[in-house]
């Protein structure tokens, strides 16, 4: 499925356990800003919504609308696995933005068709039964004494290498 905003593959974004809501504010506001089709908030993922369906104001101010602007979906921690599994049946390529011993290089990374794109919380990562499920791990290589970058502007160059 094409996307009606450019001629990439359908991407959903899978927030795995992302603990900040300014961190998924903002992958809300990225996602948008390059034509993902939707995002799924697992387990303790903020959504734009508070637990009585209110719109969250620390959410709007960093999100600035996209929350209004791309498809999402809360789905809770036991659903998760069962999703990507009807989803790889699909025909969905499954990719992780995580470092592991089996990632590669992110620039290396193509895609051709609908693609789950997940992301793991900022300190445990992705979790390891979702990236056992995964068709490919990618990583962004890091060169200076961190570790890594935060999960939004990870997803950021990652979405912006691979799609535009």
């Amino acid at each position: 499925m094409i996307n009606d905003k450019n001629e990439n593959p359908e991407i959903i974004l899978l927030l795995d356990n992302i603990r900040s809501v300014h961190n998924v504010g903002s992958i809300f506001r990225t996602a948008d800003t390059i034509g993902v089709n939707k995002i799924i908030c697992v387990g303790t993922t903020p959504t734009p919504n508070d637990r009585f369906g209110r719109k969250r104001k620390d959410f709007a101010k960093v999100a600035l609308g996209a929350e209004d602007m791309i498809a999402w979906e809360y789905l809770d921690q036991m659903k998760v696995v069962k999703r990507v599994v009807d989803m790889k049946k699909k025909g969905y390529e499954v990719v992780a933005l995580e470092q592991a011993e089996n990632s590669r290089d992110y620039k290396e990374v193509k895609i051709k068709g609908p693609t789950i794109i997940i992301l793991g919380n900022e300190v445990d990562g992705v979790s390891g039964e979702l990236l056992e499920m995964c068709d490919i791990v990618a990583e962004i290589p890091m060169r200076g004494k961190k570790e890594s970058l935060n999960v939004a502007i990870s997803v950021g160059i990652f979405l912006f290498r691979l799609l535009d």
